[in-house]
């Protein structure tokens, strides 16, 4: 006999009513015969908001995307938008990737906005979600949305809400929204459109944005420096070769050498186990072209194309995939020293970064007496900061999880701009004698050597979520009092909002929203980070330490040094 607990068979059975297409009901009814675990993995909650907006596995099902959840989504959304924007024509602006459904699922919500008297303009192919959010405000827009998944596996899918600003939702703001979608009943949402409200758009928005992005991220490179760099460049069959390639070859940009095998957009990614450019596995074939072509440098983005890993060659002439911290750092610390050389510091100018992420960008503003601000991971904080402190200039920021942007003319991480930024660092470097590799490591004698480690422990499931959930609850009724032989001198808990000082005893605010984030500080300057994701089945641990490194011929020994201080924390905390 199939057991299914009686309040997920109540959720099971709404979708059994004629709100609901025939085919969908079938399908439920396979699942109850056939698949019961798969059906209750499928009902057990609603998806909702995380760090990058909605995200899961595509299918039937409460916790499933399908034309009914992102359809309700999308009703409550308009309903909202009616209620924020009395008496206005509003407008929204829809974009897609290359993951399978993608495109059916975009005009189902473009319909749904449509039938709720919305003007919709919608992408008439894939496009990069850092063209989306500069569409936005390109267009006029109240809102957009993009359809996509970034970086996971295959069977996934999702829905990024932006809002006028360019930004992602940030609180309250998505929780009333969130309140007014739970409010509705399926047989509520308007699902048959009004052609008339939807305007397909394209190459108009696509030279806008490039030329934005050329204007953005060019830094007086001479073309004689240009013409020396020997690039390599693969977009992981996503959503960038829309409009990278041509991004570099307005910049000045000849030596591009494309990944063929992974030029064509493609929802399964059938060269690579996961399309993720943090992985250098995902990289494969890019760093195989780069030997052959005796490329400087390696880019690769994710399908939406908002994230990048970039590959250089190290001392030795080897290909080293950067990791998110560091490319990070070099790009932060480009900008900062263009605007230092032109003097355009003025003193109000800001860079901004996330909790998770490297200290060292706190210690680059202070090296170039600029402001620094720090928000919970995902862009959305860094966009709300520009919108917070509109009185100031934000330079640019970033995360620990390969996302960057340059300016605010896009209000999301942006691996367009970016990939563009890395290549002018590369080609100046290389100008002079140096490398981006070389320069990275002059930065570590400068302002001192940080470096990190991202662990990530995958749970799935109704199983896995729990195990997540007791692992942090653990971690806060037993906290760390020594982390590898030193000492923790402070505590930060972010969804208690409380910080400690464990030296003098004393408790302070954190004055940030609520999230599921505990971060220790030790004596000897570690820190150590336990988050689980908001988008994936996983609980990530962030482990930052660093050092003083004397000159750039102790670079190895020092990195070593650091490395095993690494091994020893893991080995400390049981993560390996």
């Amino acid at each position: 006999m199939i057991y299914i607990d009686p309040k997920i068979l109540e959720r099971i059975n709404t979708w059994l009513t004629p709100a609901f297409d025939e085919e969908t009901q079938a399908a439920i009814k396979n699942s109850i015969a056939h698949q019961p675990k798969e059906i209750q993995e499928s009902f057990y909650q609603d998806l909702d908001f995380g760090t990058g907006g909605m995200r899961g596995i595509m299918g039937i099902g409460t916790n499933r995307i399908n034309k009914y959840t992102l359809g309700k989504n999308t009703q409550g959304l308009s309903n909202y938008l009616h209620k924020s924007f009395r008496g206005q024509t509003i407008k929204v602006a829809i974009a897609y990737d290359c993951r399978h459904n993608s495109k059916t699922l975009a005009k189902v919500v473009a319909d749904v906005f449509s039938a709720n008297d919305i003007q919709v303009y919608l992408f008439e192919d894939l496009r990069p979600t850092p063209e989306l959010s500069f569409t936005v405000k390109h267009l006029g827009c109240q809102c957009g949305i993009v359809l996509t998944a970034s970086h996971n596996p295959p069977e996934y899918n999702g829905y990024k809400v932006y809002w006028q600003d360019g930004g992602q939702l940030v609180p309250p703001q998505d929780r009333d929204i969130i309140n007014e979608i739970n409010s509705l009943d399926y047989s509520e949402i308007k699902f048959h459109a009004n052609e008339s409200l939807i305007t397909f758009i394209g190459n108009e928005v696509d030279e806008a944005f490039i030329n934005a992005s050329v204007k953005n991220g060019s830094f007086g490179t001479p073309q004689n420096a240009k013409d020396q760099l020997n690039i390599v460049f693969t977009s992981l069959h996503g959503t960038s070769i829309t409009t990278v390639p041509e991004t570099l070859r307005r910049a000045g940009y000849k030596n591009v050498h494309i990944v063929e095998e992974q030029r064509e957009p493609n929802g399964d990614f059938p060269t690579v186990k996961s399309p993720n450019p943090e992985e250098p596995e995902a990289l494969k074939l890019a760093l195989e072209l780069a030997d052959k072509v005796n490329a400087d440098i390696v880019i690769g983005t994710d399908p939406d194309c908002d994230r990048l890993g970039v590959a250089v060659r190290d001392l030795d002439g080897k290909m080293v995939l950067l990791n998110g911290n560091q490319t990070m750092v070099m790009m932060t610390n480009f900008l900062l020293k263009y605007r230092k050389q032109n003097n355009k510091l003025k003193g109000s100018e800001f860079i901004g970064s996330t909790i998770v992420s490297t200290p060292m960008m706190a210690v680059l503003a202070s090296h170039y007496d600029v402001i620094y601000k720090e928000g919970l991971t995902g862009f959305k904080w860094i966009a709300k900061m520009i919108r917070d402190f509109d009185k100031l200039d934000f330079i640019g920021g970033g995360e620990e999880s390969f996302g960057f942007m340059v300016g605010d003319f896009v209000r999301d991480k942006d691996a367009v701009t970016s990939t563009l930024l890395a290549i002018e660092i590369a080609a100046q470097a290389k100008a002079k004698g140096s490398s981006f590799y070389k320069e990275l490591i002059q930065l570590y004698v400068e302002i001192g050597f940080y470096k990190e480690r991202l662990i990530s422990m995958t749970k799935k499931g109704i199983e896995g979520a729990e195990e997540i959930k007791q692992m942090m609850a653990e971690a806060r009724q037993n906290p760390k009092i020594e982390i590898n032989g030193s000492k923790v001198v402070r505590v930060e808990d972010y969804q208690l909002s409380i910080a400690k000082d464990m030296v003098h005893k004393k408790e302070s605010t954190i004055d940030v929203p609520k999230s599921n984030v505990l971060i220790y500080y030790t004596e000897d300057g570690s820190k150590i980070a336990l988050r689980p994701s908001g988008t994936e089945p996983k609980i990530k641990f962030y482990i930052s330490v660093n050092g003083h490194l004397a000159s750039t011929d102790k670079f190895r020994e020092t990195e070593a040094e650091l490395e095993s201080k690494i091994d020893a924390i893991v080995k400390d905390m049981k993560l390996n």
